[in-house]
């Protein structure tokens, strides 16, 4: 059966990663380490290490472990996480503006691989995610209660958001709630407040003001705003955003539903859609930087292309919907994708043609396919 393959060269494919200092983004081949996916990421790493932690393999669960520790050996002084980390040249790589989502992911794999496996790691980093927390607190809006962020300082490093992002903000709620932060109310009162800009104002005038020059009405409704900033916002759908919003206790049953209606309505040839609808470049959100290289023009990379990693999160969003024949159904798709040439593992495909592109070999996507098979038994967040 090709969910069952795809499983079992998932966790091949984990181990193929694997290096002496954790989950490498990809497997090393030379274009690999050419484009510097042969390094341990925050975000990659974070969650391999989770899929690796629940595998059951003794192997896979030291190699989650040396994951997280190499993050942390290069923890910056004041508490952040790298984005990546060099093993050969022992350094961390904090990205240009600040990788913020490097210490959000971090301190969720070190709650869920302690739940998979010895309970050791929060008490061994405990000085560590003190800074970690602390480093996050004060990028946090004393009375917004959100995480404020530079534009292209998290997972989609060449697109414009920036101000309060929605995926940024879901794993900070999420942060809160792991670690029993005070504020997490707040937050995603907040955050449901700004994101879904309605005929609510709160009192607080700065937030007031924010809320005001959004409430025009969004493209996609259906959907939270990607981000929000003074005098503008993101309205193309960051499905990544709004699946974790889904899926990390940002949202009611009602939002539930129509961002997964709003999402299964757009059909596309591979799971995984990044966003509903592209940013033009005649948009006031086009940025220079996205044409680089022709990478992220509308359809392609972060701006409209298909990734398997964001297809697991799908999966795993329906799943926890109680939607299981519709998570069923899509994790054979994943699997497909997996497969294409030859079990390539591809990093992403072009949102229109399908088209495979990006890096081979890419550890995410066997991670997030074991825990989107995972989740159809179990909620994983």
């Amino acid at each position: 059966m090709l969910i069952e393959e795809c499983r079992q060269r998932s966790l091949a494919l984990l181990h193929e990663n694997l290096g002496p200092h954790g989950f490498l983004a990809a497997r090393p081949t030379g274009k690999a380490v050419a484009r510097g996916y042969d390094r341990v990421f925050g975000r990659d790493g974070a969650l391999c290490a989770i899929a690796a932690a629940r595998s059951g393999d003794p192997l896979l669960i030291r190699g989650a472990r040396r994951s997280l520790a190499s993050l942390a050996a290069h923890q910056a002084g004041n508490g952040q996480i790298p984005k990546f980390v060099e093993p050969e040249a022992e350094r961390g790589d904090f990205w240009y503006l600040g990788c913020i989502d490097a210490t959000l992911w971090w301190l969720i794999a070190v709650k869920l691989v302690d739940r998979a496996s010895d309970g050791s790691l929060e008490n061994r980093f405990r000085a560590r995610i003190r800074r970690a927390l602390n480093w996050l607190a004060c990028q946090e809006h004393p009375l917004i209660h959100l995480l404020q962020q530079n534009e292209a300082s998290d997972w989609a490093d060449i697109m414009p958001r920036s101000g309060f992002v929605l995926y940024t903000n879901a794993l900070w709620l999420y942060v809160k709630k792991l670690y029993h932060l005070p504020g997490a109310a707040a937050t995603k009162q907040h955050a449901n407040w700004l994101f879904l800009p309605g005929s609510y104002l709160p009192d607080y005038r700065r937030l007031r003001l924010l809320i005001h020059y959004a409430r025009r009405r969004s493209a996609i409704p259906e959907l939270y705003l990607s981000y929000v900033n003074l005098s503008f916002w993101g309205e193309e759908g960051d499905v990544l955003g709004n699946l974790l919003a889904l899926l990390l206790g940002m949202t009611d049953e009602n939002r539930r539903r129509r961002i997964l209606d709003a999402i299964e309505a757009r059909p596309t040839p591979h799971p995984g859609l990044s966003v509903l609808k592209p940013i033009q470049p005649a948009s006031r959100q086009w940025r220079p930087y996205m044409e680089r290289h022709r990478q992220n023009l509308p359809h392609r990379y972060h701006n409209g292309g298909l990734w398997p990693m964001i297809g697991g999160f799908w999966v795993l969003a329906l799943a926890a919907a109680g939607r299981k024949a519709s998570a069923t159904k899509e994790l054979a798709r994943l699997a497909r994708t997996n497969a294409t040439n030859d079990w390539r593992f591809t990093e992403w495909f072009d949102g229109q043609h399908g088209t495979p592109e990006g890096m081979a070999g890419q550890t995410w996507n066997a991670a997030l396919f074991l825990l989107a098979h995972d989740g159809l038994k179990k909620n994983i967040f």
